[in-house]
């Protein structure tokens, strides 16, 4: 009876203990002034993020969009390194505070996660420019081999674009090939194991700075989306304080000169975005 009264009693304290815990954690959310702001990244989409071969230091526009930001809201910054397969649970869980690793703003993401909008993008059709005269138009990828990651929507985005482009006109359907990240897609492109490869139109250009213009896009984007910061639906107010900072860096000309410093002026948005609603 005593013993059975103990175990009661302790199952009882161990879950008041992990409550108040998770209670606690949640309260040291990272506003008002105080804090660290902690960042969900994979350093492997240039010019988004990256290792810096010279420093093996992280960079890029989203290391330098998230200093800013963090600046503004007056907390520390910290980047939690991750897989882009682990990223959501570890916002939804708060292991994280924020996802910042161009992440697309897409309406299946948005069930369990706030987007902040703050690159206008598309997925853009490329092979290697030693090829660029096979692919006259956007249709000589039908019954191509055609890669990209299998971590994002693009072998999705590039199968329905099959369909409704290659299949509806009578012609043979794109071979989608999922790859491990957009830099196994460029391999296996020079490999010659594809044909063409899907990643976001705005990388091709700085991908070309670092591959001495060994790409050719074909044809523009095929499809309009947003790049976005991923934010938790349970923390309205970490929400709040980084969409009016993000606001306060488009208005002060923080973000237009980050975005000039990767050469992603094209793909600005003017104002404050949130789940796509302009």
């Amino acid at each position: 009876m005593i013993d059975s009264l103990f175990r009661r009693t302790l199952v009882t304290f161990m879950f008041g203990a992990v409550t108040l815990a998770a209670s606690l954690a949640h309260a040291q959310t990272p506003v008002a002034g105080k804090g660290t702001l902690t960042a969900a990244i994979v350093p492997n989409y240039p010019p988004f993020e990256y290792k810096d071969p010279a420093t093996d230091e992280l960079t890029g526009f989203d290391v330098d969009l998230g200093v800013a930001l963090a600046a503004k809201m007056g907390v520390k910054l910290k980047w939690e390194e991750t897989s882009f397969d682990q990223m959501m649970n570890a916002l939804t869980t708060h292991r994280v505070d924020v996802i910042l690793s161009g992440m697309t703003d897409l309406p299946t993401r948005r069930e369990a996660v706030n987007f902040l909008d703050y690159i206008k993008t598309g997925p853009q059709f490329y092979t290697l420019k030693a090829r660029g005269g096979e692919f006259a138009s956007m249709d000589a990828v039908c019954g191509k081999r055609v890669g990209s990651s299998r971590r994002t929507s693009f072998p999705d985005d590039t199968k329905n674009w099959s369909d409704e482009h290659c299949v509806k006109a009578g012609k043979p359907a794109v071979v989608v090939v999922g790859t491990d990240g957009s830099a196994d897609a460029r391999l296996q492109l020079r490999q010659g194991r594809l044909d063409a490869a899907v990643q976001g139109g705005e990388t091709l250009p700085y991908q070309n700075t670092l591959e001495k213009d060994a790409y050719a896009p074909i044809g523009q984007p095929f499809l309009s989306q947003y790049t976005a910061i991923g934010m938790a639906k349970s923390s309205p107010a970490l929400n709040d304080a980084l969409t009016q900072a993000f606001g306060k860096l488009i208005a002060d000309g923080t973000y237009t000169k980050i975005l000039a410093k990767w050469g992603l002026q094209e793909h600005a948005v003017s104002k404050v975005i949130i789940n796509s609603q302009e």
